[in-house]
């Protein structure tokens, strides 16, 4: 493997050559999902059209990937669905077409920085920066509110989405996101050198390792290679070392930028929808096993989330971890729908 700056130095280069992949040449989600995926995953097929929205930022000319997808008729409203950090918009399919079927539309955004969108380094990543970018491809698309979802960091760049912009959002939902808890207060910080050489050392077994791990607690199950499948056709892919800045600039912004102190802010409708086995939280792998072992406590993280959260609904998935919609979808929609239909959410005491 190339050093870390002889890696580095070739980045600009790679950039230009790389380019901007079309999602035109997208394989079908049906066919077999190749094991190597490059920075723009052409290779990887999305479960719906993928559109690119123009941005300008910080000298760079980006895309901005999303799936739009219209119910028949006249929408009862519109849902935005923010993807995690190890993931894309194409893992929403499920809850999308569920949703389409309810009669909703549903945007679904990558990321600068994730899935077939623009992937700048060097770059400064900021939460801010992505909802401001997401609220341009509203209006480009002409949506005035919507009920924001968020899943993972998702969960994060949400939470800011509704302090930023609350008259943009008729109520926020956050799926088993991070940012509960401040980490800054307890695990020591990593430089973006320190994370670039650590992601370098990534491999697919070791995604999948940290998946069961974090987002399963220890469990895993064949099926689940599908969420796994772009972190770790990019551990082995041609944009490696690429790949590896990004992962290390965004890991910074998550660790440096916590939304947990301003939930008393949040001024939307909420429901917190949180699998009690997770134990996902960043720099676990920095502190004594004694202090690992306070962090990623989603049992007792929720409770105190919905206590911080004015008015906020929780509802607790027993036995389930980092990933309600695929490890519970059953459950996860019965809240999600609930809730969206204000009803009598099954919330949890």
């Amino acid at each position: 493997m190339r050093s870390l700056t002889a890696s580095l130095l070739l980045l600009p280069l790679l950039w230009g050559a790389v380019g901007c992949a079309s999602a035109d040449h997208a394989v079908s989600a049906a066919e077999p999902a190749p094991a190597r995926f490059d920075r723009r995953l052409s290779l990887y097929g999305y479960p719906f059209p993928v559109q690119v929205h123009a941005a300008r930022s910080q000298g760079y000319d980006l895309e901005l990937a999303y799936m739009d997808v219209k119910p028949e008729g006249e929408a009862r409203g519109t849902v935005l669905l923010l993807h995690g950090k190890n993931f894309s918009g194409a893992y929403w399919e499920r809850t999308a077409r569920d949703l389409l079927a309810a009669g909703y539309r549903v945007v679904m955004p990558d990321q600068i920085g994730f899935g077939k969108s623009s992937k700048p380094a060097p770059y400064q990543y900021s939460l801010a920066q992505m909802v401001d970018q997401t609220v341009g491809l509203l209006d480009a698309l002409g949506v005035k509110t919507a009920t924001v979802v968020g899943h993972s960091m998702g969960g994060m760049v949400a939470t800011r989405f509704v302090l930023d912009h609350p008259e943009r959002a008729d109520a926020l939902v956050l799926v088993s996101p991070i940012g509960l808890e401040d980490w800054s207060r307890v695990v020591p910080y990593a430089s973006v050198d320190a994370l670039t050489e650590a992601a370098l050392k990534k491999t697919s077994e070791g995604v999948r390792a940290y998946m069961r791990e974090s987002y399963f607690d220890g469990r895993w199950e064949e099926a689940w290679d599908a969420i796994a499948a772009i972190q770790m056709g990019w551990a082995d892919g041609p944009d490696q070392a690429w790949l590896a800045r990004v992962d290390a600039l965004t890991a910074d912004m998550i660790f440096t930028q916590p939304v947990v102190n301003d939930f008393p802010r949040v001024s939307v409708p909420t429901l917190l929808v949180i699998g009690v086995r997770d134990r996902t939280a960043l720099g676990k792998g920095r502190v004594s096993p004694e202090v690992r072992a306070t962090l990623g406590r989603y049992d007792l993280l929720g409770k105190a989330a919905r206590d911080a959260i004015p008015g906020a609904t929780l509802v607790e998935l027993e036995g389930i971890g980092h990933l309600p919609q695929v490890e519970a979808y059953d459950r996860y929609w019965e809240a999600l729908a609930t809730f969206l239909g204000r009803g009598a959410a099954p919330a949890t005491p």
